[in-house]
């Protein structure tokens, strides 16, 4: 194992060199990630309508369950190549990672097809009214052909980080985005194609991302992969399910928090002077937005991910727990920038994507509104993220998942139904900073004693 650790420069190399060369083309591959929807977003509230972007976060659930099967399958594999790497077992590193490639194609190609088959009833499931469900099937079956490929892309892109290749991991989603923003505007400016412009553009540019991420296979620098790794196998799957089964289940939340505030918000918006359709047009925008900054968060977790699975595998535990720190002080200093953007210019923010014409005042007096409230301790989001994320990557999915569950589902699902009853859309928008609120402790106290337990076994 000292041989191992000796050549892996993740085991001798300065933390803050590490975390810089990982974390930061992490961080550009999911800002470059979160805009094939942020875009979208742009172009179709500037040449579409409010309309337009309601239905794009109607839609949205679709792809945050996309991303838990990528995140789930992606992380899980990527975290078991690391901890056996760690270990010296490059043969079980290997059956893990065809194991894993088995699963990105099985469960997209299955997942694009349950969309196919019961998108209606899904899309009003998740709050479409009336005058939104044509422009959200319109895009939706168009986005649901790239499915498949969005789970190989990211799975690909996980691995490519943990193999020691974070700046190919970049370029995979740096590549799609720009063939994205470009078709965006050849398709919706040019040839006047609507939602389904935005849709085809975002599909294009995910395939040809996914053909690049899946080049990678030949390029794997820590093990030798054979065709006899690549088969399924129930146990290696639980396995790796398992280890991912944290960023998964964050992502689920997530989508069952837009499925409830969704439904909440057209529900008490038509009980106000807003009405339906501008609570669910303007609450997405905000979610878009928020999503670059979550963008960054992840893209340090996943950063932080090959290093701490690496180290803690080699029981080196004063540098797993040096990565820990130096990522929530990174965390800390980008989300308190974005709190004061989003605090003191939320309107020249939302001014980005549009807004309704003829409810104009209205329109942006709840988007502001909804930005500044809901986004109030979004610092203390960040901590909760990365801490929930951190055990995973030690091989403790089982507290990870738990934790993921805190803000999402356990605290902010049934705050938004509670609060909604008494105080309406005020009731919803303060749900989530009592929930980032309660959230945070919790995890703080699992967090101390885990470090806590690192220090005894170091010393």
């Amino acid at each position: 194992m000292s041989e191992v650790n000796t050549k892996n420069p993740l085991g001798y190399k300065p933390i803050p060199k590490l975390l810089g060369g990982f974390a930061l083309p992490s961080i550009i591959a999911m800002l470059v990630s979160s805009l094939y929807n942020l875009v979208d977003q742009i172009f179709i509230g500037q040449y579409v309508g409010y309309l337009g972007n309601a239905a794009t976060n109607v839609a949205f659930p679709l792809t945050t369950i996309c991303m838990a099967i990528t995140l789930t399958i992606g992380i899980g594999t990527a975290s078991r190549y690391s901890l056996y790497l760690g270990k010296g077992e490059e043969e079980r590193a290997a059956k893990t990672v065809g194991c894993g490639l088995c699963m990105m194609f099985g469960f997209g190609i299955i997942y694009a097809f349950i969309i196919e088959l019961f998108l209606t009833p899904m899309l009003v499931s998740f709050g479409s009214t009336e005058a939104v469900l044509p422009y959200a099937l319109e895009y939706t079956r168009i986005t649901a052909i790239g499915m498949p490929f969005i789970v190989v892309m990211n799975g690909m892109s996980n691995l490519a980080r943990a193999d020691g290749s974070p700046t190919y991991s970049m370029v995979t989603m740096l590549i799609g985005a720009i063939i994205n923003t470009g078709l965006d505007a050849l398709f919706m400016i040019v040839f006047h194609w609507g939602v389904a412009g935005a849709a085809w553009a975002t599909v294009i540019g995910q395939v040809i991302s996914c053909l690049f991420a899946f080049m990678y296979i030949k390029r794997l620098k820590r093990i030798t992969l054979r065709r006899e790794h690549i088969r399924v196998s129930l146990a290696e799957m639980g396995t790796t399910a398992a280890m991912g089964m944290s960023n998964g289940l964050t992502q689920v939340a997530i989508t069952f928090v837009q499925i409830v505030m969704n439904r909440s918000l057209v529900k008490y918006g038509a009980m106000s002077v807003y009405g339906s359709d501008i609570p669910l047009a303007a609450s997405g925008i905000v979610m878009k937005v928020n999503s670059i900054v979550l963008a960054v968060i992840i893209g340090i977790t996943q950063g932080m991910q090959p290093i701490v699975g690496f180290n803690y595998g080699a029981r080196k535990y004063d540098r797993v727990r040096q990565v820990y720190k130096l990522a929530i002080t990174c965390e800390l200093v980008i989300t308190l920038i974005a709190f004061a953007v989003f605090q003191i210019f939320p309107a020249q923010v939302l001014s980005i994507f549009g807004s309704s014409q003829d409810n104009k005042e209205l329109y942006f007096e709840f988007a502001v509104k909804f930005m500044r409230t809901f986004l109030l301790l979004l610092p203390l989001t960040g901590i909760q993220m990365i801490s929930s994320n951190f055990f995973a990557a030690i091989g403790k999915p089982l507290k990870g998942a738990v934790l993921s569950l805190t803000r999402q589902v356990i605290f902010l699902i049934p705050l938004v139904l509670i609060l909604s009853s008494f105080f309406g859309l005020t009731g919803i928008m303060a749900a989530a900073p009592v929930s980032d609120f309660t959230a945070f402790i919790v995890v703080m106290i699992f967090i101390v004693r885990e470090m806590n337990a690192m220090k005894h076994k170091t010393d």
